[in-house]
């Protein structure tokens, strides 16, 4: 193991230890970080979400946004807009940028946003632009959106569609702690209470002992994903992943075909051959195994599926789809 492997790897357990009983939420956003992806985090209120993002930031050492998704929201409070004023008696426009212009954005909630102001952001993820009049700026190099949703609450809310859901590169359940992990939560709020006491004013989520990782260790190891090895065999697996997806009536003994309306587009192929080589990388290996490629899949693959009816009336959810999925397609 490398030095960014280990310094990324510091970076997760230094976040692991901000939060508490969410190991797979942490890996997630750091292999959304590793690979320029996006990632859609649900679950259910106070589970973390919005923790487990702003303790990456801070970790990472670099900027945050934060913009809290309502209703009356519009493209202008996400983006930044022109502002007119007179410079020298002259009258100019100066453009003001929006939250959207830090390297980690938390989107709130972001179902609970119109389509406009979706639209704005879909063109921030996908371009790493933003337009504003007639004038496009760049965002930063080190650019993610990690966004939240309550899969209960869906009252005034706007489902993203199909197209944006694509966008995201991972969908990850957020769920509740289990027992110890519940005890521990308890003692480590009491601690960092004590810590507030102690150094009053200063509102970071960080030990005092934590070592603040520079942001050019990102760029350092997302250069070094593009050497991971991918055998043909494991090339064939992500293709058979994503066909099955798209052609379940090749799998008649599984259920795929009833439970499947519309399968996964060409990203999920892209997605899951980045995720794995994201995986393989962490765990230290310079090649890909068809493990990793399962270790991802419900990931990359749950949130790019449309539910046929009669899966939706059965009760049947995405994670069972995808464990049906790697039940019935066969490596190699």
């Amino acid at each position: 193991m490398n030095q960014t492997q280990q310094a990324i790897n510091t970076l997760m357990s230094q976040v692991e230890q901000s939060v508490i009983g969410q190991a797979h939420v942490v890996r997630s956003l750091v292999i959304g970080l590793l690979t320029q992806g996006h990632v859609l985090l649900e679950g259910l209120p106070g589970t973390a979400k919005t923790r487990s993002v702003k303790s990456l930031a801070d970790n990472l050492h670099t900027s945050f946004g934060r913009i809290q998704f309502t209703p009356d929201l519009l493209p202008s409070d996400v983006t930044g807009t022109e502002v007119y004023q007179e410079q020298n008696g002259k009258p100019q426009l100066n453009f003001q940028p929006g939250p959207i212009f830090n390297s980690i954005v938390l989107a709130d909630e972001i179902n609970r946003a119109p389509a406009k102001v979706q639209a704005a952001l879909l063109e921030a993820m996908a371009e790493g632009t933003i337009t504003v009049g007639d004038r496009t700026h760049t965002l930063p190099d080190l650019f993610m959106v990690l966004a939240t949703q309550n899969p209960v609450e869906q009252e005034g809310t706007y489902p993203l569609p199909e197209a944006q859901m694509d966008r995201f590169i991972m969908k990850v359940s957020v769920d509740y702690p289990d027992d110890d992990a519940e005890l521990d939560i308890i003692r480590l709020v009491r601690s960092e209470e004590n810590l507030d006491k102690k150094s009053s004013g200063n509102d970071t989520i960080l030990k005092p002992d934590t070592i603040q990782l520079d942001p050019s260790v990102v760029m350092q190891a997302r250069s070094e994903l593009s050497n991971i090895d991918v055998s043909e065999i494991s090339e064939r697996y992500i293709v058979a992943l994503v066909m099955a997806t798209r052609k379940p009536e090749r799998y008649a003994e599984s259920n795929l075909s009833r439970w499947i309306e519309v399968g996964s587009s060409p990203r999920a192929s892209i997605a899951l051959d980045k995720c794995a080589r994201a995986y393989a990388w962490l765990q230290g290996r310079d090649y890909v195994e068809p493990d990793d490629i399962r270790a991802m899949a419900h990931s990359v693959l749950g949130h790019r599926i449309t539910l046929s009816y009669d899966a939706l009336a059965d009760g049947i959810t995405q994670e069972q789809v995808i464990n049906e999925l790697l039940d019935h397609v066969v490596i190699g």
